[in-house]
């Protein structure tokens, strides 16, 4: 095994199943050991069946020895969990239960707890009782109770039920997936970017990260001593120049790089992409008596700063940035890498929650402008049409460095529609169809005087997309903004023009919000004036359902959404805070404070 498989230790959920201990001449407990034991193993299919790691591989998921009815049972419970390292529990019960004795205790699992609505045995009178005592405990849990009254010989779970376990194991798996991991820094503070200004405290605190910094002169040092796999250096050299398809070079005639200048810059930029992947997960292959170097940073994301005094000199990184955020390579498909452009942490922090909830491979942009119906009009002469109309315009997503190729929006599915797929599901024709759709242009010398290349594509394709982006507030902490909505086309025409209205050699990305009609989704322009950064994370699917219970488990409050209130799914005890939901999510965030401070 190479050492950077040792470093992939999964998160494990537990599964509880508790039972009501009571025995005696009525055989209480031994009535119900069969169907304590059931929901168990039914729990355990459903996540199994339905939730993987990053790497493609299914959850791990663990079942107590036998029931739990009394805190000795318990007790053997946490000790074997904690033996095979389990991060998330999840207690079951079809009955009443003894809740104090029964309760997951720790403090730093991720507790749901799912309680049979059935009046046979009222396993929701102990989902409520065990409820409270983690709320007077304060020690948060999710509680999971189905709308209907079940039968008792029902063995079919309900899809209320099922998707709240769900939500809550995609959510679970992707907040422990996180501890114990780096955020590696690559440079600094870039062009006064906030986000690329590390908070180590919020790494620390709220994801139970570590972030480690590497000066940008150590990409320069291993280029310069052949620190890197030589052998997958030519690889991927040969495997850019068969498959990237050069564009057009902006510069005027006296700022562009000869032919020959250009050859060497891609030789530079492959082997940045060879070092940073190193960089961060560390790499074997690499010259005898550099053994140091190989052991990496253990680096879950990272960020590269780039501009300005990097780019001023050296060829940008757009292209390392670009190929490691997407599903493929040179070596074919795989798990994509998180690395922000600018070293935005809290744009590459965004990506990585995206990453980890849907396995899929992210998109970093500039949220540049929002176009108004009124605005596409006077430019082109074009009334929007479809989505664009109802949200009243659309915002232009666009940036030179970090997007996925995978956005591209040429990849289908069996029903032959556009997607973003985990990368285990990626054909080489699907690889075919990205590289074919992006051409990587000179990069503009105004903003890059070092040169290099920039990836230019459009998306034309309309698929769902949640946007995300994390800020921290002095005084309020870290929050989170979510909006989804769906990826537009536009007719070639109209979509030139306006592309050409800023940098026409990067990748091009029409982004409609669904509005509500009120507040920040108002309309288009709304979202685009309430966004708190220059920057935006985002993902195929509409999953902020999913990053609503993710930052409630961080303690993160969420400042802006538009998902449906009957989605919203965080801990049981948020319901203490008052009836509004979003001002419930604060002051429990409040007063619970970062999850591993």
């Amino acid at each position: 095994m190479k050492k950077k498989d040792k470093l992939k230790v999964h998160p494990i959920i537990g599964i509880r199943p508790i039972i009501d201990a009571r025995q005696g001449m009525l055989r209480v407990r031994e009535s119900l050991e069969e169907q304590t034991m059931s929901m168990a193993e039914a729990a355990k299919k459903i996540f199994q069946e339905n939730i993987c790691y990053a790497d493609g591989t299914p959850v791990e998921v663990v079942i107590a020895d036998g029931t739990i009815g009394r805190v000795a049972e318990a007790a053997a419970c946490a000790a074997k969990f904690k033996n095979v390292g389990v991060d998330i529990t999840l207690s079951v019960t079809p009955c009443w239960c003894y809740g104090a004795e029964t309760m997951d205790m720790d403090p730093l699992t991720i507790k749901g707890i799912w309680g049979l609505n059935a009046t046979e045995r009222p396993g929701a009178v102990y989902l409520a009782s065990v409820l409270a005592g983690h709320a007077r405990k304060g020690l948060p849990a999710f509680g999971i109770y189905g709308q209907d009254v079940q039968e008792v010989e029902e063995t079919v779970i309900p899809q209320d039920v099922v998707e709240k376990l769900l939500r809550f194991g995609r959510a679970a798996v992707a907040a422990a997936s996180m501890r114990g991991k780096s955020y590696l820094q690559i440079g600094g503070t870039c062009m006064g970017i906030s986000g690329s200004a590390v908070d180590t405290d919020f790494f620390e605190e709220y994801l139970g990260m570590r972030v480690e910094s590497v000066d940008e002169v150590e990409v320069i040092r291993r280029i310069t001593q052949e620190i890197y796999d030589k052998e997958e250096y030519q690889k991927a050299l040969e495997w850019t120049i068969r498959n990237c398809r050069e564009g057009i070079d902006k510069n005027p005639e006296y700022a562009q790089k000869s032919k020959e200048q250009k050859v060497k810059d891609w030789e530079f930029t492959v082997k940045c992409a060879l070092i940073i992947k190193d960089l961060m997960e560390g790499n074997e292959n690499l010259p005898e008596g550099n053994e140091e170097e190989a052991l990496g940073y253990n680096a879950i994301a990272a960020g590269f700063q780039g501009q300005r005094q990097w780019t001023d000199f050296y060829p940008n990184t757009d292209y390392p940035e670009a190929i490691l955020n997407s599903s493929f390579d040179w070596n074919g498909a795989r798990e994509p890498y998180i690395v922000a452009t600018e070293n935005d942490t809290l744009n590459g922090a965004s990506m990585l929650f995206l990453k980890l909830l849907t396995n899929r491979a992210q998109m970093f942009s500039d949220v540049r402008t929002c176009w108004t119906v009124a605005a596409v009009k006077k430019a082109t002469d074009y009334e929007l049409e479809g989505r664009a109309k109802k949200a009243g315009g659309f915002i232009h997503l666009i940036n030179s460095g970090a997007t996925c190729l995978d956005a591209c929006g040429k990849v289908k599915d069996k029903k032959g529609i556009e997607v973003i797929k985990p990368y285990w599901e990626m054909s080489q024709t699907d690889i075919r169809e990205c590289m074919r759709a992006t051409q990587w242009c000179a990069s503009d010398r105004g903003y890059f005087r070092g040169g290099g290349y920039s990836s230019r594509f459009m998306t034309k394709a309309e698929m769902p997309v949640t946007m995300i982006r994390i800020n921290i507030v002095k005084g309020v902490g870290p929050v989170v903004q979510i909006a989804e909505g769906h990826t537009i086309r536009l007719p070639d025409d109209v979509a030139d023009h306006i592309w050409k209205r800023t940098d026409y050699t990067w990748p091009c990305t029409w982004f409609a919000p669904r509005i509500t009609g009120k507040g920040a989704f108002k309309d288009a322009y709304s979202v685009m004036n309430n966004w708190g950064a220059n920057h935006g994370a985002i993902s195929y699917g509409h999953v902020g359902a999913d990053v609503i219970t993710l930052c409630s488990m961080l303690r993160i409050s969420v400042c802006m959404h538009n998902v449906d209130e009957e989605k919203i799914f965080r801990p049981a005890s948020w319901n203490a805070f008052g009836m509004d939901k979003e001002g419930q999510d604060y002051q429990a965030c409040k007063t619970y404070g970062p999850l591993y401070k």
